[in-house]
């Protein structure tokens, strides 16, 4: 399995990741699954806030295992604040892991339930100088989690993104994705669990605070198909859908996942 070449198919999907990144079989890996009955309810979490900047956004693009929107993170115009962080963390990209189907897609699994999707937005910590610097630091990366469930009553926050899908139908396609305002993307509800963990795709550093929503958004299943209209592949190769990008969950080796709610 060459550097390059890690994705989801079984000749170099996730059981196969560790033999290029050893670190996907670290004691910090993302996703979880979250019981109830072990989460630790800490009164002493405050509410997260965000501030983002809708001027802040810039593209949209497939990179062959995601559908990625990119934001300006050259200084603090759109932060993530409180909850689990101290200090503030600016946003950088917001991706999406989704199944094959409506009954599967979230990496993170609650008491045994999936949802049709997962929408990642990751932040960094300006502290450690840049991006890469914060990759080598525990407090270096925040990530907002967000489930997407299927419903019948779709809200309109996910629209903009797929509207664009046409644009980016192939790998490497990329398209201008200006002024959006991804806090219409939170839930009603702020609670959240928390704990200490990876990204979710090699080299999975061990660098993620994650916040993960326990309310989740809903889409429609017409939308979801969109997403999966993506293809992995390049333009002048056999169209393949991007589907089933998501990493199932990881032992929790002994850590504690914390709620902001009863």
């Amino acid at each position: 399995m060459a550097q390059s070449v890690w994705g989801y198919d079984s000749d170099n999907g996730h059981e196969r990741w560790h033999e290029n990144y050893p670190l996907a079989k670290g004691d910090k890996q993302s996703p979880i699954e979250i019981n109830s009955k072990d989460v630790q309810h800490d009164s002493s979490l405050s509410p997260w806030h965000a501030s983002y900047d809708p001027g802040a956004a810039k593209t949209i693009l497939n990179n062959g295992r995601t559908c990625r929107v990119v934001f300006d993170d050259t200084f603090d115009r759109s932060v993530l604040r409180g909850g689990p962080l101290s200090g503030a963390y600016r946003l950088r990209q917001l991706h999406l892991h989704w199944g094959s189907c409506d009954q599967h897609g979230s990496e993170h699994v609650i008491d045994g339930v999936k949802y049709a999707a997962e929408l990642h937005m990751v932040h960094w910590n300006p502290k450690h100088g840049n991006f890469a610097g914060a990759l080598k630091q525990p407090d270096g990366v925040a990530v907002v989690g967000i489930f997407l469930k299927v419903g019948q009553t779709p809200k309109p926050e996910m629209k903009r993104i797929l509207e664009e899908i046409e644009n980016i139908k192939t790998k490497g396609k990329e398209a201008p994705f200006l002024h959006f305002d991804p806090s219409i993307l939170f839930p009603k509800s702020r609670d959240y669990w928390t704990y200490h963990g990876s990204f979710t795709t090699p080299p999975c550093e061990e660098c993620i605070t994650w916040i993960l929503l326990r309310e989740p958004i809903e889409v429609s299943s017409d939308q979801m198909a969109k997403l999966r209209s993506l293809s992995k592949n390049a333009e002048n190769e056999p169209a393949s859908p991007l589907v089933d990008n998501w990493r199932p969950p990881q032992p929790l080796k002994g850590r504690i996942v914390r709620a902001s709610f009863k």
